[in-house]
């Protein structure tokens, strides 16, 4: 059994590719099966995956048609191997001591799982994001308890996942098609049946934010983003987890509101309506709580409820 199968989603990702394979061999944790699952690229990703295939031992191929992210994922965590599973976006790299320094925390602490810190690599700099602190680590951490780590960012990439965990509860991905933020809806279920999360504040994954064929810099795509939730709080439902729903109703409304802040005005304005739609319909069933809220995002909140169009006017012109 490998220490950490790591899962490499690919559709057309020639351009980066060899960056991100590269930083995969020449882990310091040799331990390691990579699991390329090329979801019917049209460029030369197949030819690239084909060359390093020959070159590492450790490397598996899947070769499939064209289904979406959701189901390359899937079919890379059936295929694992690994005591631990991680993700690595072809569109991205790791530090070399990445999976060490990640497992060595999941070993010590019997976790479920790991997350970590990450930098944001746009035009060749990196920035830091601080977004688990100090305080935060070096201790177990049971999510129904410690809601604060649903407000971490999803980050499925920058997390180390045992697989006996994934598989006795049966957590994947949704197969929807394309790459269109199935990461919330994976990210979300796993947390909520955790017991045991570590964390780290350290980072070790560079997060491309500048390439142009990215699903996070598709507008269009952000349209799925309704159905992972409503799949989440269907799952919580099932799992006798409603208490949650509050608490990931208010992380929904921060990973909206930033979208509407980051998109191009004629899709955000599109998109706050979606927004005000889901935010009115979480009012009337009473999910609105003050306590689950980053403060400001409160206050956004009950300005949209009270004065929807003069809040639109302020977010996006």
């Amino acid at each position: 059994m490998p220490k950490v199968s790591v899962l490499v989603p690919i559709y057309n990702a020639a351009e980066y590719l060899r960056q991100a394979l590269n930083s995969l061999i020449g882990q310091t944790l040799s331990d390691l099966e990579i699991i390329c699952i090329n979801d019917g690229s049209t460029d030369d990703s197949s030819k690239i995956i084909q060359e390093y295939a020959k070159r590492d031992r450790r490397i598996v191929v899947i070769d499939k048609p064209n289904s979406g992210y959701g189901d390359s994922m899937n079919q890379g965590i059936k295929r694992a191997k690994g005591e631990y599973i991680g993700i690595l976006e072809p569109d991205d790299y790791l530090d070399p001591e990445a999976f060490a320094k990640l497992y060595q925390l999941a070993d010590w602490n019997k976790a479920d799982i790991v997350k970590a810190n990450y930098f944001l690599l746009e035009n060749g700099k990196n920035r830091k994001l601080e977004n688990i602190r100090r305080k935060d680590t070096g201790k177990i951490i049971n999510p129904r308890q410690d809601h604060f780590v649903f407000r971490l960012p999803h980050a499925v990439w920058a997390t180390l996942y045992r697989r006996e965990f994934l598989l006795a509860n049966h957590l994947e991905f949704l197969p929807t098609p394309g790459a269109s933020y199935q990461d919330i809806g994976f990210n979300t279920k796993t947390l909520a049946l955790a017991k045991r999360v570590a964390l780290t504040d350290q980072a070790y994954l560079h997060y491309r934010t500048d390439n142009v064929n990215s699903s996070s810099n598709s507008a269009g795509k952000l349209e799925c983003t309704p159905a992972e939730y409503a799949s989440i709080e269907e799952f919580l439902q099932q799992h006798n987890l409603g208490e949650l729903i509050p608490t990931i109703t208010a992380t929904k409304f921060g990973n909206y509101l930033w979208n509407i802040l980051r998109l191009p005005a004629p899709a955000a304005r599109k998109f706050y309506q979606t927004t005000l739609t889901e935010l009115r319909a979480a009012q009337a069933k009473g999910l609105l709580q003050r306590s689950e809220f980053v403060p400001k995002y409160w206050l956004i909140a009950q300005m949209m409820l009270r004065v929807p169009k003069l809040t639109e006017k302020f977010l996006i012109y």
